[in-house]
């Protein structure tokens, strides 16, 4: 089951996806008025059954969908790819050895990446910094956490990274990572018992630029050297989410040090189970 935010004759509402189809959930006065709430319900599932088919189907091409985020922030975790690991060890000489040992040891990198206005959804811009020269989208697996941090889905994450600043130092690895239209999100939250299996959960990416792909590459969820388990308990310790979360769990795509991203770039992110999230790009 697919759900989304989206907006439709000046209106905005929350949606089951069905094919090329969303089907309008009624929030209306009843006690599930957002995206969150439902999120928060002991079974979803059944909630969006008795919400749904209350209001005619719309075809997907004319719904404009939304970033399918209410009140939750957003955390990211780290150096959970052996790639990643080799890309943050390459950016800066100093710091090699703490991505080294991160990457090994019990305790993941986990860091604070956006709230909801920092975030774009599907087809919405996402930002290099203006003070940056090298920048790379990261696209990850994300889970979708309730304020009881159960993992109840994922949807699709871009963690935009500017590397020379968070390789020039990293204790400026809060800048890189944390600005306006800094992480994208969506295009809509595939519910837990209906995400493939970790090892049938391919991710990836393509980049496109005046027209042609300039960049492509392809990871699996099997090659995290994390489990989902690991990372949640880590992000919950001595720490409440009262509206839920948003983890983005990681990338095993990173370009060549040659490349970075231009304004007008398109970056397409596709995971199994889930579908393709795509933004374009501006320059701060």
């Amino acid at each position: 089951m697919k759900l989304a935010k989206y907006a439709y004759n000046g209106k905005q509402g929350v949606g089951r996806i069905e094919g090329d189809q969303l089907l309008p959930l009624h929030t209306a006065d009843g006690p599930y008025p957002t995206l969150s709430h439902i999120l928060e319900a002991d079974d979803p599932y059944e909630v969006v059954d008795f919400m749904t088919h209350t209001h005619e189907p719309i075809a997907l091409p004319l719904v404009e969908l939304l970033a399918p985020i209410d009140h939750q922030e957003v955390w990211a975790a780290g150096v959970t790819y052996k790639r990643s690991r080799t890309a943050r060890m390459e950016e800066s000489e100093t710091a090699a050895s703490c991505y080294d040992r991160v990457y090994a040891s019990p305790r993941p990198e986990i860091f604070y990446k956006a709230s909801p206005h920092r975030v774009s959804g599907p087809n919405k811009p996402v930002r290099i910094r203006v003070d940056s020269d090298w920048n790379v989208p990261e696209p990850e697996l994300t889970l979708v956490l309730n304020s009881k941090l159960n993992l109840v889905g994922f949807t699709i994450g871009n963690d935009m990274s500017s590397r020379d600043i968070e390789g020039d130092n990293p204790l400026y690895l809060p800048q890189a990572k944390v600005y306006n239209q800094c992480c994208g999100l969506g295009p809509w939250i595939t519910l837990h018992r209906d995400m493939p299996a970790v090892a049938d959960i391919g991710i990836n990416l393509a980049i496109h630029r005046a027209g042609a792909k300039v960049f492509e590459g392809h990871t699996s969820a099997a090659q995290m050297a994390r489990s989902f388990d690991n990372l949640i308990s880590w992000l919950g310790r001595d720490q409440s989410f009262p509206s839920g979360c948003f983890l983005l769990t990681g990338t095993g795509i990173v370009p060549d040090n040659a490349f970075t991203l231009h304004a007008g770039d398109v970056v397409e992110i596709a995971i199994d189970g889930i579908g393709v999230l795509k933004n374009p790009v501006v320059r701060g």
